[in-house]
Parts: structure tokens; sequence; C-alpha cells
């Protein structure tokens, strides 16, 4: 990942939001927090810190290891909070997972599954791009550096990387091929690079067939 930070820790990935001009713009938004992850547009918040995927956020207090909130208003004592989304006025909330808006409406499930076409031969284009594109090893080495996996999730854009975030790398990249028209052995995405890249070669030149490897 391609990350700019500033000096109280807080970092933002220029993957995360498109451009690094927007990244730095949304970690210059940042009041009063530190260590957190891909934040944005927070202020009057208190205390936050180690908190991800945030936004809009005002008048918390005391945040810790939030995930994926946005639109959150007159927090108090959050902590283990993930995929919050307008709230208000929500108090004590200690080791809440999966909240959408009110605690008490229903979930509306996970994310959307995106889908890549032509995904064999975008994925093989942008992994044997030299040098070293292509790292089975990692998911996300840097920016131009990914996994099989990573890469499928990298060319879905922000759909794909909120799905990474709510399922992982290996089955959120598995959901992006069947969603593409491919049914892909997970097994493939513990090839090696050569490996990988000659598979990937493969289908890329003989198309898209429905199946599995």
């Amino acid at each position: 990942m391609n990350w700019i930070e500033d000096a109280r820790g807080n970092k933002c990935s220029v993957e995360f939001f498109g451009t690094r001009e927007a990244a730095q713009a949304a970690l210059d938004s940042l009041k009063n927090c530190e260590g957190c992850i891909d934040c944005s547009r927070c202020s009057d918040c208190s205390d936050c810190s180690d908190c991800s995927g945030c936004s809009r956020c005002s008048d918390c207090s005391r945040c810790s290891d939030c995930f994926d909130c946005s639109g959150c208003s007159g927090c108090s004592g959050c902590s283990g909070c993930s995929g919050c989304s307008d709230c208000s006025n929500i108090e004590q909330l200690y080791g809440k997972t999966d909240l959408k808006g009110n605690p008490e409406s229903a979930w509306n499930g996970p994310p959307a599954v995106p889908k890549i076409e032509g995904i064999h031969k975008r994925i093989y284009e942008a992994a044997s791009v030299p040098p070293e594109a292509l790292e089975m090893g990692s998911s996300h080495s840097c920016g131009t550096t990914h996994s099989r996996g990573g890469w499928a999730v990298h060319l879905a854009g922000e759909p794909g990387y909120a799905l990474e975030r709510f399922h992982g790398t290996l089955l959120a990249a598995q959901q992006i091929y069947r969603e593409s028209g491919y049914a892909i052995n997970p097994c493939r995405f513990f090839d090696s690079n050569e490996d990988a890249l000659a598979d990937m070669k493969r289908l890329a030149e003989q198309g898209n067939p429905e199946g599995e490897l």
C-alpha cells in the first residue's frame, strides 16, 4: 500500500482514497486523532486512536479500534465498533460490532460483490508489468505490487477493498472472480509467482470460459 502519514501516526492510503491528493486531504482533515487509518473529516473528536475508515465523525470521545464508521455524532466511550454509519448520540458502546446506523435497525448484510469485465486479461496485464508487480506472498505489498487475489481486489476498486475488509483477501478475491464469470480454485492463490503468472497468462489468452481450474 502507498501510505501518507502525519506526525501523529495517522495515515491514509492512496489506494483507499483513489489519488495521492485525496489521501493527503483526508489526512489533513483529522483533528485530535492518533494512529488512525484511512479516516477523514473527523472533527471535535477526543482521544481517538487506532480507528480505521471513519468519516464525518464529530463530538466523539475515547474512541478506539473503530472500523469503517461514518456520519457518527455525539458518541461517547466507543470501543471496538465496526461498520457504524449515521450514528447519533450513542453512548457507552463497548465491544459493539457491525452496527449500521441505529443499533436497533436491521443489518443489510455484507458488501456487494463487484464484477471485473475481462478479469483474466486485466489481472494478467496488471500482474505482468515489470518490475515485481506480482508477489504471491503478500496481498498488497505496495500500490503497484499485489498477489493474484490482491490484484482482483485492487482492480475492483473501493468496492473490492470494502469486500476485502469484510471477508479478507482470499474470500473476497474468490467472490470477485466468481462474479466476473470464473469459479477459480482457491488453491491457485497459493501458487508461486511463476506458476501464478503462467496460469493467468493461459487464461488471458484463452478468454473467459466458465468453470473451475
